[in-house]
């Protein structure tokens, strides 16, 4: 039997139809035709106990013995990972619009779609492509090997290797030192002038290296190189830090206006919004869009203005310039001379701070969302803290893998922190069980994490749970310590702009411009603002209007002009 994975079509009428329609997928996924439900249902049984993989479900709005609701249901029980579209014949798309329509809210199915009345119905098929390609990114093994790791164990290095190349959207496999794979991998690294017992992981890049990783750092040095790359005079317009969604869109509308830009990014491009897996209400995506896609997108567009990323390297020290030299960003890597400067670092999510649960990061204990390690949680019990909506959209991720997902919360209630329609999706979830007024309060396991003790908050007792793996997403927590002291920070450490600017720092009884700060030639945008929505969409916008004060602070202020390129 074939190793394709499966389109499944539920349809009495028209399955002739859209078994046509799909035709043209028939060269990398085998395709499935049933008249009900229950036949439906079935067939996905027989795949899952082949090892078939479910692509995608697609499913008439008119089935004879389900309503299509109750019928999506049952069969992501069988195939929580499979997409799932539902379509409409064209006598049928309007009076099934209102009744559909509120399932897509709360993630019953992805895409409502007009059945093709014709040839080349490409607005169609785009959709289909979208949600075929977001399984593959998500669930499926990757058909192209852009990366190769090699390692025994999936230990701390491993996995934080594995996280930034999903975070960066690039394909990779792990394989076993006595694999075929592994065996050449070990001679080229040999090759290459490392000794044949270096540590694991080794990783074969696609530029063609192959090295040991002693961390994530290394593969993104070997992907985009170090800041200490640039000329050393070269003094650039614009150094943005921080690859957020506040970041990436400060480089593409800065690169775009003609600014050369470098962009400085301490882990992998995307920021905490880049970990999300699925964004269902940002603007301009009906059918939702992953942080990472969006990230990489964004991170494309400004390469092809002429942005360069830096990933990897934390910005350990700002020296702001004086009498018209430029700032100083300084790196372990090098440092970056820069006319202007956009702080968009972001927030990182707060610690625990339970000692046995930080010991095993890394060891099934996460803090961020669960991209990485959601495929390995299959049959297992998972526990995601947190009640934001990086909570609620790892949860949902996790229950496509996971036997049960707990989220805890200190709160009573989810609706408090979080979007009413995550909230909604997760009720709808069986998956999914919420604890409300619950902390986690010790954990442990003999090489990873096999158990939690939860704490009601409000009776004092304490429950210990069986769980392989435990995601930390704790709220934000700035990271300014690299910014100099006269950059004025507010009382929680995020930096003060605009107006909320302390006025012994207003300039002739006028504060500095809305996204300026309290050092000139400095501005921030994003979550690390004080005041800062926490939004995607916002944190974009931010980064788009701070350009013209960029701008603005170039061509009025008496700087080291960079050089024409």
């Amino acid at each position: 039997m074939s190793n394709d994975p499966a389109i499944v079509i539920v349809s009495d009428v028209h399955g002739e139809h859209l078994l046509d329609e799909f035709g043209r997928y028939t060269r990398d996924y085998q395709l499935y035709v049933e008249p009900s439900a229950d036949r439906a249902e079935q067939r996905l049984a027989d795949l899952r106990a082949d090892g078939t993989p479910v692509a995608l479900l697609v499913s008439d709005t008119e089935l004879p013995d389900a309503d299509v609701m109750r019928a999506m249901y049952r069969l992501r029980a069988v195939v929580p990972t499979a997409r799932r579209l539902v379509v409409a014949h064209h006598t049928r798309f309007l009076l099934d619009a209102e009744r559909l329509r509120p399932g897509l809210a709360t993630g019953k199915y992805d895409a409502y779609l007009l059945m093709p009345r014709g040839r080349r119905d490409e607005e169609f098929h785009h959709a289909v492509s979208e949600l075929l390609s977001d399984w593959g990114s998500t669930v499926a093994k990757p058909e192209v090997e852009s990366v190769s790791i090699v390692s025994p164990v999936l230990d701390q290095v491993t996995m934080g290797v594995r996280d930034f190349l999903d975070r960066m959207g690039m394909p990779y496999r792990v394989h076993a030192p006595d694999s075929d794979a592994g065996a050449r991998i070990h001679d080229d690294l040999v090759a290459q002038g490392h000794p044949a017992d270096a540590p694991f992981p080794w990783v074969a890049s696609l530029k063609g290296d192959t090295f040991p990783a002693r961390s994530a750092r290394d593969v993104a040095v070997a992907m985009n190189g170090r800041p200490d790359e640039l000329v050393v005079d070269q003094v650039v317009d614009l150094c943005v830090v921080g690859a957020g969604p506040a970041g990436l869109a400060a480089a593409v509308y800065g690169a775009s206006e003609g600014l050369s830009t470098v962009v400085l990014e301490a882990e992998a491009v995307g920021g905490q919004a880049g970990t999300s897996s699925m964004i269902r209400n940002y603007l301009g995506f009906p059918r939702g869009i992953s942080g990472m896609r969006l990230s990489q997108r964004a991170r494309n567009q400004a390469l092809r203005f002429g942005s360069r990323f830096f990933t990897g390297w934390d910005v350990t020290r700002l020296e702001p310039g004086r009498d018209g030299e430029p700032h100083l960003l300084v790196t372990e890597g090098g440092t970056v001379r820069a006319r202007a400067v956009v702080v968009a670092s972001g927030v990182r999510y707060r610690r625990l701070g339970v000692e046995s649960i930080e010991a095993m990061t890394g060891l099934g204990v996460t803090y961020g969302s669960a991209m990485t390690t959601a495929r390995e949680l299959e049959g297992q019990h998972a526990v995601v803290v947190g009640g934001g909506n990086s909570a609620g959209q790892a949860a949902v991720h996790l229950a496509k893998f996971a036997a049960s997902v707990t989220i805890v919360i200190r709160r009573p209630e989810l609706a408090e922190t979080m979007s009413a329609y995550l909230v909604n999706e997760i009720r709808y979830l069986d998956r999914i069980t919420v604890r409300p007024c619950t902390e986690v309060v010790d954990g442990g396991g003999a090489d990873r994490l096999e158990w939690l003790d939860l704490r009601d908050t409000t009776t004092g007792t304490t429950e210990r749970v069986e769980a392989r793996g435990l995601f930390l997403l704790l709220g934000a927590a700035p990271h300014c310590d690299w910014l100099p002291s006269d950059l004025a920070l507010d009382e929680r450490g995020f930096v003060l702009t605009g107006r909320d600017v302390p006025k012994e720092h207003w300039t002739d009884g006028l504060p500095p411009e809305n996204l300026a700060t309290t050092v000139p030639g400095v501005f921030a945008a994003g979550d690390i603002r004080s005041g800062s929505m926490k939004r995607v969409a916002s944190a974009s916008g931010e980064g788009a209007s701070v350009v013209p004060l960029v701008h603005q602070w170039l061509t009025s202020a008496d700087v080291v002009a960079a050089p024409s390129t």
